[in-house]
């Protein structure tokens, strides 16, 4: 782009135009360089290209707006499970290496800023029972989206420092999930830091949290069960006369009695049922012949006998 017989500060928007890192910072210089470019004959068809690089790039800004904004809508499309938390925290904190650990996911994880940059999804699996983890962008990035923060279930707090969970704090006034505070205690400048110490201040705060070091191999089964526990659900068994359990449970809220466990096998089976047997922390001993109006607990076992 000739610059000939340009003022100085002509010049220099030019010269920052031409370093400028962003579209945005561009389409700022391109500003000043047609505010400052001379309006005489001489100058009308510079002028002219530049106001059609501007209307160009305006355009192309605009375009990218819509296409983040429609990435969004599909990002809050994401089905949401029966349990659903969400991993939040700063770049390098270790979310896509904390999600990788938690469930089946293989998000891309690299030491530079702002790797994640679509939401990556896992299921967990906690003693049977499926979870959906979502890694969400950092909060620092452009790609982070505070809707499936608001609307999930746990909320999962990334920190490798305690600063940040104060910061962090800040933008979940909206977020209506339950918290838990996971520690990276990640080297800082070659040092751990003291693990007691870090618990002491947590547990001053009276925080629900958990002290994890992401380099190693396995997460702690205290951490999965914090999360299951957050979401305020209870894990039942079913069984047919004279058959085994079944391996995987159903799960319901706390309070559930013995009649939503029939509705959620099937719509109108609880008319059906003649008789139940309950076995498990909701019982008095085992196989205890119960009505459909008993409150279950976690991990009990009922056996239904139909009319």
């Amino acid at each position: 782009m000739a610059s000939t017989n340009q003022s100085p500060f002509y010049q220099k928007a030019e010269a920052q135009f031409l370093s400028a890192q962003t579209d945005e910072e561009r389409i700022k210089y391109l500003e000043e360089m047609i505010k400052e470019c001379p309006k005489h004959k001489s100058s009308e068809k510079m002028l002219a290209q530049l106001r059609t690089r501007y209307k160009k790039l305006k355009e192309k800004i605009e375009k990218g707006k819509k296409s983040r904004s429609a990435s969004g809508a599909g990002r809050r499309g994401i089905k949401k499970e029966d349990m659903q938390a969400v991993i939040i925290g700063f770049s390098n904190s270790g979310k896509s290496s904390l999600l990788s650990k938690l469930t089946n996911a293989s998000p891309e994880i690299a030491q530079y800023k702002f790797t994640t940059k679509m939401p990556s999804i896992g299921m967990m699996n906690f003693q049977s029972t499926n979870i959906q983890i979502i890694e969400i962008p950092a909060i620092d990035s452009e790609y982070y989206d505070r809707s499936l923060v608001n609307t999930a279930d746990t909320i999962i707090i990334l920190v490798t420092n305690m600063e940040d969970i104060e910061k962090i704090s800040k933008e979940l006034e909206r977020a209506q999930g339950k918290k838990i505070i996971v520690f990276n205690n990640k080297p800082v400048l070659g040092k751990i830091l003291d693990e007691r110490k870090i618990s002491a201040t947590l547990k001053s705060k009276k925080y629900n949290f958990e002290i994890v070091d992401l380099k190693e191999r396995k997460i702690p089964e205290e951490l999965k069960e914090k999360i299951f526990k957050s979401f305020g659900k209870i894990r039942v068994l079913t069984k047919e006369p004279g058959k085994p359990k079944s391996e995987n449970p159903i799960v319901l809220e706390e309070g559930s009695t013995v009649k939503d466990v029939a509705e959620k096998i099937l719509h109108g089976f609880s008319n059906k049922v003649k008789e139940t047997f309950v076995t498990g922390p909701s019982s008095k001993f085992p196989n205890q012949r119960v009505g459909l109006k008993h409150v279950l607990k976690d991990l009990d076992i009922v056996e239904f006998r139909v009319k």
